[in-house]
Parts: C-alpha cells; structure tokens; sequence
C-alpha cells in the first residue's frame, strides 16, 4: 500500500517522464512481502531502453523494470539497494524521507 505522496510530487514525477527524463520518487509503503522496507524509490523514464541502460549501472536487470500501460514503466527500489543508489545519484533529500520511516502528520 502506497501512502505519504502529494500530488505535486507525482505530477513531477509524471512530467519528468513524459520529458524523456529518469525519474525518482520515493514515497512511504508498506507490503507484507518486504517487512523490513517501508518505503520505495520508483525510477522511471519514457525511453524504456534509457531505463534499462540506467539499471545496468546499477545490476539492475531490464526484466525487473515494471511495465504500466499508461506509460510510466519503472524499477522498483527497496531497501539497501534503494540507499545506495539514492547516494550515487546524489538524492539526498529522497534519502532522508526514506531514512524517517514514517509519513509526517
């Protein structure tokens, strides 16, 4: 279940996409099958093939990307693979919303 995304954030995310950028938004979540992850980190770009070349330099398979009909394919980023990858690109402030754990009020 996704929760603690404002729209603003998501429509960002979107635009980026559509403008054949990679992507990043990281938002709480919680999932029985990941107990130990309460949040993830969708990367996204327009240009699946650009995705996937993005992926690779992380040992990010192309099968793991996320294939949505409505244009807004993805990886899925957990845990810590999610914090390594968000220092390497230098997203610190996506870091520090993953590192509270928990939505803010």
């Amino acid at each position: 279940m996704a929760f603690g995304i404002k729209r603003q954030e998501l429509n960002e995310w979107k635009r980026k996409i559509d403008q054949g950028e990679i992507a990043f938004l990281t938002h709480y979540w919680l999932d029985d099958r990941f107990p130990d992850c309460t949040t993830v980190t969708k990367v996204g770009c327009l240009d699946l093939d650009q995705l996937a070349d993005w992926g690779k330099r992380y040992g990010l398979r192309k099968e793991w990307i996320h294939h949505r009909k409505d244009g807004y394919s993805h990886f899925d980023l957990l845990g810590e693979r999610q914090r390594e990858i968000l220092l390497k690109e230098g997203l610190f402030e996506q870091l520090r919303q993953k590192d509270k754990g928990t939505p803010e009020s």
